[in-house]
């Protein structure tokens, strides 16, 4: 695992569950070099969990507001340090 590794939580609130939402992240993630999942919480939000290169999250980041942005009304995010793991991205129920 290269050391310029990170983990980025973020959590989506607004209209983000119903509206295909997880299964867009995903199919996202596939385009991106990242691992990790997402996932509906209780409260309305969605969570995800992604590691990778921080220039390749972020990128991945902006394609899933490109493709999502109408229904996030906000974002929370936070970075630590990779664990490694993932071996793919994936939808967690």
């Amino acid at each position: 695992m290269s050391d310029d590794r990170v983990r980025e939580e973020v959590f989506f609130s607004g209209r983000v569950q119903g509206v295909g939402f997880r299964q867009t992240t995903s199919e996202t993630a596939r385009r991106f070099a990242v691992t990790g999942f997402v996932e509906n919480l209780s409260d309305g939000r969605v969570r995800a969990v992604v590691e990778g290169a921080a220039a390749e999250i972020e990128r991945f980041l902006e394609g899933v507001e490109a493709e999502l942005e109408r229904y996030i009304g906000g974002r929370q995010r936070s970075t630590d340090a990779a664990t490694g793991e993932f071996s793919d991205f994936h939808i967690r129920h």
